[in-house]
């Protein structure tokens, strides 16, 4: 991908899949959360607690934001100082492409470089959606938290990402994002398989007997799951290899 010239030192991102998007079109933010993997920039907090106080000292131009992961409280905090503040708000793969447009024209840049854009749906490189297709799909549990469990509803990036990928949610008919569940539960949908991510619960090896008792474990980045933005098209590229390796039970 081609590199923007120059730099946006007015900006801070609150988003780690944000930040990280910007870093690939060259704009290097101002300022980060802790969870953003930029080295070598001043951190300002995290992302449900970001130190409002030193942003506004900062004076920054812009703040970047998302209703998924910031909270609202802290984006009406920082208008009420006369920060400016942009939110993006990304529940399926078809919104990312928009809101990279959106967000490109706030930062003011010129026009865009080529390939700075995700396409997913319009077929860039070998992950165009539909790739999943003529096949029996596995059903999946993402536990996303422990004590209390909770899993992913349709109505989230994650789930879009999973669908498009070839695999079902079992929460996919939740009204609620974020549904709380339990173990028995979870097991009770008889999934073929449970996909647990590293993020935001880190789930590892420890955690595999645990999660065996409902289906087998498949570890994933969570980062794949739950980062859009220039991440998109290889994380999607990714779990459609990982799906054509799951066979339904």
């Amino acid at each position: 991908m081609n590199r923007l010239t120059g730099a946006a030192s007015s900006v801070v991102s609150l988003v780690p899949s944000i930040s990280e998007t910007l870093m690939s079109w060259g704009v290097r933010p101002a300022a980060v959360t802790r969870f953003c993997e930029v080295p070598g920039l001043p951190t300002v907090g995290g992302t449900k607690n970001p130190d409002v106080p030193a942003i506004v000292a900062m004076a920054p131009e812009l703040v970047l934001m998302d209703e998924e992961e910031n909270r609202l409280e802290d984006a009406e905090s920082l208008r009420r100082a006369g920060i400016r503040v942009h939110a993006t708000h990304v529940r399926s793969v078809a919104d990312v492409r928009p809101t990279l447009e959106q967000l490109w024209n706030v930062l003011g840049r010129p026009a865009p470089c080529p390939g700075a854009f995700v396409d997913v749906e319009g077929g860039d490189g070998p992950q165009g959606i539909g790739a999943g297709e003529g096949r029996v799909e596995s059903t999946v549990w993402v536990p996303i938290w422990r004590r209390p469990w909770m899993s992913i509803g349709e109505d989230t990036y994650a789930s879009s990402l999973l669908s498009v990928s070839g695999l079902r949610n079992v929460h996919a008919a939740s009204v609620v994002r974020y549904p709380t569940t339990t173990i028995e539960e979870a097991a009770a949908f008889h999934p073929d398989f449970v996909l647990a991510p590293s993020e935001p619960y880190r789930f590892s090896e420890r955690h595999r007997l645990e999660l065996e008792t409902v289906a087998p474990v498949v570890f994933v980045d969570g980062q794949d799951l739950f980062w859009w933005g220039v991440r998109t098209p290889a994380a999607l590229g990714r779990m459609l290899k990982l799906a054509a390796t799951l066979v339904p039970r």
